[in-house]
């Protein structure tokens, strides 16, 4: 099958833009490759001797040896959230079977975790899109010993697999394989759950009820089941080639999750250098992977927050891509999931329909991904079309299915929920924005109403519960950018905001902050750039301003006129309140250096091959 044109001139135009910056990172990652050696083979005999000084005698002589390759494991663990609590075992089973593999493996070092359920709506959330870059620089830690010929990612969640990512792109010398934990079994169903949701936010029902509810919703180790920031990693991990095919949405604590995670080990082994295919990330992760990656994310109706952390990514290895990548290609690409929160679907059920193997081999046959790419199995990205099972107790490998269990869940490409993808980018006189559709039924694609115009989520709830905002309104929340507050997500919105569209009102939301992959059914224009803080117009609206989101075409517009627009001051916020406790007194620097929404909000930019 060939290529589409469109997916072709935006990899064309991607590579072009690139070209210097990739050339550098390259040439950066090549000059410290060993040519054969192990990387320990560098040190001094008495840094060797510090870095296995604890390490058991018959390890001890491994790594003397200086001929077998030694494997870091980088993990998120902790035993607070469900879906890193699985990780704790995963260390010994990955050692166990890099000796078999005639390799050894090290703890490297563990990099923080936090859950942005927990932290929803609380002041920990403004720390939440920061410990990205905290990973990012955890991880290179973990790596700087200089002891290791590859590395083992364990991790999950939403900043966690992005973090873990940037990290590994900065030591791309080095193969990189990335191990999950798998999501946990279906609970309560989600859109049950989003049902008391809303009833408590209407006051029906007690925080008893709610509480119940969660429980039943969250209630085991593993990922959360909804298709949100965590499990869109999982899924871009498979189609950029850096997973075991089929290895993201296998259950913690089965037979085949321990077959895979005991797999990894033994293809880690292979691909350094001292293997049988040398394999560094740096080859891994190419314009043409990262294509495929916004692809996926197109295809699955993923989380939003890919429209920060795709762009930090690619600008990791040296890839500069932007909001106009992700609008051409949500043009051509079909919706062929659907998933909570844009269906009622949890990633099980998607699993079970056929799950990424079935994604990847719809999208390569209708040329809608590139084949030719490096993955951690060797070329093509056809093998990742395949997914594991157990013969008689061994990882085996088979072709996915090659029809849906269920098309409710998973369609093929000649059969879509919707012509195009779920993302589409949003711009006019107050900015660029994103938007995500795929769970917005056409009715309510578009709203023109007045706006109501909050610094605050809390005030905006406030309002809801006093009874001020049953009428047609766009709420528009500003000063939550990375520069603001650290762009917390804005998630204990949808509930009310949900109500009041089912009451009949024509409501949507504009804000400089973030929604992630809970996005649902309420129009969102999120991620608006510039933000207020840094003069973006934003910071101009006031209530009662005529608003106008246009999902369908693209446009988010005040509608005043020109020259009252033009003359108007930008609003000035207090943010005293967000610059002390619970930690965010040590993120004043983040907060400082931190680049716009479109540029990935990273704190570092200007430290990468296409920083600005």
């Amino acid at each position: 099958m060939n290529l589409h044109p469109v997916l072709q001139a935006v990899t064309d135009r991607i590579i072009e833009r690139s070209r210097a910056t990739r050339a550098t990172y390259l040439d950066h990652a090549r000059a410290v490759m060993r040519q054969g050696k192990v990387e320990r083979s560098q040190l001094s005999c008495t840094n060797q001797a510090h870095a296995f000084a604890a390490m058991p005698d018959g390890i001890k002589i491994h790594l003397k040896a200086a001929s077998r390759p030694n494997l870091a494991i980088v993990s998120a663990y902790n035993d607070m959230l469900s879906a890193h609590q699985p990780l704790e075992s995963f260390p010994a089973l990955l050692k166990d079977e890099a000796l078999k593999a005639g390799a050894t493996a090290q703890f490297a070092g563990g990099v923080p975790a936090m859950c942005d359920g927990v932290t929803q709506g609380f002041e920990g959330m403004e720390l939440s899109l920061f410990s990205r870059d905290v990973i990012a620089m955890s991880t290179a830690i973990a790596l700087s010993h200089q002891m290791f010929d590859a590395a083992l990612y364990l991790g999950v969640c939403d900043k966690i697999v992005p973090g873990l990512l940037i990290g590994a792109l900065s030591f791309g010398h080095l193969p990189a394989l990335f191990v999950p934990a798998g999501p946990m079994t279906t609970g309560l169903a989600n859109d049950e759950k989003a049902k008391t949701r809303q009833l408590y936010a209407e006051g029906k029902v007690g925080r008893e009820a709610l509480l119940e509810s969660e429980c039943a919703s969250y209630h085991g180790p593993g990922t959360c089941t909804f298709y949100g920031t965590a499990n869109s990693n999982q899924m871009l991990m498979e189609i950029m080639g850096l997973h075991l095919p089929g290895a993201a949405f296998v259950n913690p604590n089965t037979p085949l999750r321990e077959a895979y995670t005991r797999h990894a080990a033994r293809v880690a082994a292979d691909i350094t250098a001292q293997g049988v295919r040398f394999t560094p990330i740096c080859d891994v992760v190419d314009e043409k992977a990262i294509v495929n990656g916004i692809v996926g994310l197109l295809a699955t109706g993923g989380s939003t927050n890919h429209t920060l952390h795709l762009v930090a990514i690619a600008r990791a290895a040296g890839i500069n891509i932007n909001w106009d990548d992700f609008d051409q290609l949500s043009a051509i690409i079909p919706l062929i999931v659907r998933a909570y929160p844009n269906g009622k679907a949890d990633i099980n059920h998607f699993h079970a329909a056929g799950g990424m193997g079935y994604v990847i081999r719809e999208l390569l046959d209708a040329g809608l991904l590139h084949d030719d790419v490096t993955t951690v199995l060797g070329k093509g990205l056809r093998t990742h079309s395949q997914e594991g099972w157990l013969d008689n107790g061994t990882l085996a490998w088979r072709d996915a299915p090659q029809h849906s269990g269920d098309d409710s869940v998973l369609r093929p490409t000649g059969h879509p929920f919707s012509a195009d993808g779920g993302l589409k980018v949003l711009t006019g006189n107050i900015g660029r924005a994103v938007i995500k559709v795929s769970a917005v039924k056409p009715a309510h694609r578009v709203v023109e109403a007045p706006a109501v115009v909050f610094h605050d989520q809390n005030e905006l709830l406030a309002a809801f519960k006093r009874g001020e905002l049953e009428k047609d309104f766009i709420a528009v929340i500003r000063f939550q950018g990375p520069r603001a507050n650290g762009m917390p997500e804005l998630h204990k919105l949808t509930p009310p905001l949900g109500v009041l569209q089912e009451r009949g009102f024509k409501v949507a939301l504009v804000t400089d902050g973030r929604m992630s992959g809970a996005s649902g059914k309420v129009p969102a224009a999120i991620h608006v750039s510039p933000e207020a803080l840094l003069g973006g117009d934003i910071g101009k609206v006031r209530d009662g301003d005529l608003l106008r989101l246009d999902a369908n075409n693209g446009t988010l517009t005040v509608l005043v006129p020109a020259a009252e627009w033009s003359a108007r001051e930008h609003a000035a916020a207090n943010l005293d309140a967000h610059r002390h406790g619970v930690g965010r007194d040590l993120f004043a620097g983040f907060r400082q250096l931190a680049t716009a929404a479109e540029d990935g909000a990273m704190s570092f930019a200007h430290a990468l091959w296409a920083g600005k």
